[in-house]
Parts: structure tokens; sequence; C-alpha cells
């Protein structure tokens, strides 16, 4: 989450950095000149400046690229100076954590790193700039993934934090890829910030994400892997070093995307926004419609189960909530992002749906398996194709959101949590345990706002 610090600190550690970069004359400066934002009207122009080779390969990867005629009198609207080997001695003196650190000066454009060869820190750092200065403009920025039909239509956005499938289940062969991770919801439509990928690589199955997979070749940077040094083969299932191994590429490598068709990154307004979660209570439905009240305390709650696999130390599910989906980017108060979200489902009449790929029917540590990915698939479909419309609704008990009661594919008891428990009185225990916890995390940011809270789930 990001935190305040005062100016003086800031000028101390820049002065830092400037005496590393004057003292290290000898080896070579590189600098990166890129855009972030497809669309022109709202692109950020960003400049990197690095020590380390591969650090700018990275941000060339996942930053927009110029032409040769667009880099004339280039002027950079916000500026990042990664200074890796430079460490904060004096972090307790400063009330610091630890000898990183990640800083940006908003009024000065300017941003500093060091103590840490992360690349990521780039990305989403630019990424935190972006939903300071866009939710200015009226623009919604956005922690998501978005697609579109073949002919650039029907645009969908996928919301959802680690282990839900926001990757899996938006990279779809009929359906190009707008972007997996960071968009712009502007009056003129969605646009990607970034003109790359960086994904996940820990346990990567060509079977499962082929297009992840046959996106690692030429020109794809891959971090904190284990290799063998005569084959070069990845071992993609080592995680010695850390579970977060990574790849970036640029986003032409996913051969069924829009820019490798020669489009900008950009599309219409969302006809459909899905919020995933993986509900490791078995309580949430695996399908369910949200009025426009709802879908502001959902976007603002940011519910998941942190899962075994999904992160280091997590061996048991634990109940995570981050706002709008994105907690650790957002320099506003969330409830600003999510009033943006109102404004424009009203405005473009954009139909939000939450599936549930976690446990239905009971709860993760039951041993029992979590709802298939073919029968989510379907889910989707349904509601990409628009035929989840023609069902017919009833309410969650707790949650009060729509439940469809039958749906192409899917057993009938499934999509209805309450009738998919074999034991009502654990159904009840368990859902009323998940309501506690909604309504304890949202305390953190309820400003009275009394619509926002009628969306939220209640114990009757």
């Amino acid at each position: 989450v990001n935190k305040k610090i005062s100016n003086d600190i800031f000028e101390t550690l820049y002065k830092k950095v400037i005496q590393y970069y004057n003292t290290e004359n000898a080896s070579k400066t590189y600098i990166f000149d890129g855009y972030a934002g497809a669309d022109p009207k709202y692109a950020l122009n960003v400049r990197f400046i690095a020590k380390k080779a591969w650090q700018s390969h990275f941000v060339h990867n996942m930053f927009i690229r110029p032409d040769e005629k667009e880099l004339v009198g280039f002027d950079p609207g916000f500026t990042i100076i990664n200074a890796s080997e430079v460490f904060n001695k004096d972090f307790k003196k400063f009330g610091m954590h630890s000898e990183t650190f990640i800083i940006f000066h908003l009024k000065r454009k300017i941003a500093i790193i060091g103590g840490t060869e992360y690349g990521g820190e780039m990305k989403k750092g630019i990424f935190s700039v972006l939903h300071y200065i866009l939710p200015q403009k009226d623009v919604l920025s956005m922690h998501c993934s978005a697609n579109v039909d073949t002919d650039n239509k029907n645009p969908a956005i996928f919301f959802g934090l680690s282990g839900t499938g926001k990757t899996t289940l938006s990279t779809d062969p009929n359906r190009p890829l707008v972007g997996d991770d960071e968009h712009g919801w502007s009056d003129n439509g969605i646009f990607n910030f970034e003109g790359g990928c960086y994904a996940k690589l820990i346990n990567l199955d060509p079977r499962e994400e082929p297009d992840i997979y046959n996106a690692i070749k030429k020109g794809a940077l891959v971090e904190n892997v284990v290799y063998d040094k005569k084959t070069k083969e990845i071992d993609f299932s080592d995680g010695s070093k850390t579970q977060n191994t990574r790849v970036s590429y640029p986003i032409n490598h996913i051969q069924n995307s829009v820019s490798n068709k020669g489009a900008l990154s950009i599309a219409g307004h969302p006809e459909k926004i899905i919020f995933l979660t993986c509900d490791a209570y078995g309580v949430l439905p695996p399908i369910a419609k949200l009025n426009p009240n709802q879908a502001m305390y959902h976007f603002i709650s940011g519910y998941t189960a942190k899962i075994a696999g999904t992160e280091r130390g997590i061996d048991e599910p634990v109940a995570t909530f981050s706002p709008c989906f994105g907690g650790p980017f957002l320099t506003l108060h969330p409830l600003r992002y999510a009033e943006l979200l109102k404004n424009k489902i009203e405005q473009f009449q954009t139909k939000i749906y939450m599936v549930n790929t976690g446990w239905v029917g009971n709860n993760a540590q039951s041993g029992k398996k979590r709802f298939s990915l073919p029968k989510t698939r379907l889910i989707i479909d349904s509601i990409l194709s628009g035929n989840i419309e023609s069902s017919k609704f009833e309410e969650d008990p707790y949650f009060n959101f729509k439940i469809p009661k039958k749906l192409n594919g899917i057993e009938s008891h499934l999509l209805n949590p309450q009738a998919a428990w074999n034991n009502s009185k654990k159904y009840d225990l368990a859902a009323t345990e998940l309501v506690l916890k909604f309504q304890e995390n949202y305390k953190k940011y309820d400003l009275g706002d009394g619509l926002v809270i009628l969306g939220g789930p209640t114990i009757k």
C-alpha cells in the first residue's frame, strides 16, 4: 500500500541515486522513452533511466514503443530512475521498513528505485501514477484484463486477484485480447495502458496456457527462473528462488491479440464486466448478476481467498480483500474509483456479473475440488453471448444479488449455494462468517455513502 514520505527523505535518497549515476561513468546508461496508454488522448509520456540492460529491455517490452518520428522532441511526463544497486542504509532512521525504496514524487513527476531488481516495480509504479492522473480526467483506471469479439465489438472486462483465473478465462481463442492487466475507461471506450504482458511462470503448463508458453520466444525476458545452463531449458516448476517467477513480452507475442492484428489496443465501452473471485467458504454462487450499488460495494471490497499455491506461506485458505482488485496501486480513496465505475456502467448500460471459480456447496477444507474450469468457461460463454439474460433469477439470501435458476450445461442445484450444501446449518454458519468479514472490511472505506452499503451482504 502506498505510504506518504517527507520531501526531505526523498531529496536525501534522490541525491544518493544521482551520485551513483555520476560515479558510474565507466558503465553504460540506458534510456527508454515510450508511452503508457494506447489512447493518444490519455497517453502518458514515460522515460526510464537504468544501468542494467535487462531493465531497459523490460520496459521496452512492457510499454508502448514509439516510432522514430514520435521520438523527435519527446518530452517525458514522468521519469523513473532505476538505481537498483543503491541501498537505503538509514531506513530505520527514516521510519522505513527496509533498505529498499520505491518513491514517486508526483509534483516533480519523477521516481527513484533502489535496493531491488524486481522489474515489476517500474511497471506497477507507472500504473500507480495513472491511478492518480486519470481519475482527475474522469477516466477510470483499472487492474483488469479485457477482450473483444473477432469484429472488435462486445468488449468485456475481467477483474480478479491472484488465483481467480483472470488470465486463463480472459484468454479465449474466439476473442482477441485487448490487454491482460491494466486498462483505462474513458468516454471513448477502454484502452490498454501497456504494450506488453507480465505473466507468472510458476508451474506453467503449455497445455493449459499455450498463449503464454508460445509467447516465450526471442525478445521475451524471464525473471527469477531456474534453467539448465547447457540446454537453456526452463524448469517452470522450480520455485526455489521465489514463487514469483515472471516473463515479460510485447503483447503482439500473443497471436490472438488486437495488437497482433495491427490495431491499437483499444475497444469500445464494455458491455459486460466480470468480477472473478475464488471463494474458499463455498458461499458465493458460481454466477451472480449485480446491480450498480452491488457493483460499487464488491468493487471496493475486491474479495477473494488466498489459497495454497498462489502465495508463499499460504497453506490454508485465507479471506482477503483488495480494494478495486488492486489495492497496492491506488493513490486515491477507493470510493473515487467506485463512483467512476458506477457512473460509467449506468451511462453505458454495462452489465455486471460475479463469477466464483472457487468452491460451491462445500468449503476448501472439505477436501472437495474447486468448481470445474470447463463449467466456469460455460458460464463465461453464457455471459458474453448474452444467453444468461433469458434465465429466470432468484435472490441470494445473504448477498442479495440475482442467481439464475437454470443455465445450460450447469446442474441447477449448483447455481444456488444454499441448495448445493448438504447441510443447511453448515451453510448458514459459513455464510454468516463470510458476511461478517465483508462488513468488517468495509468499515475501513465507508464514508457514509448509504447507497454503497445497500449493495453489501446482510444477515437476516
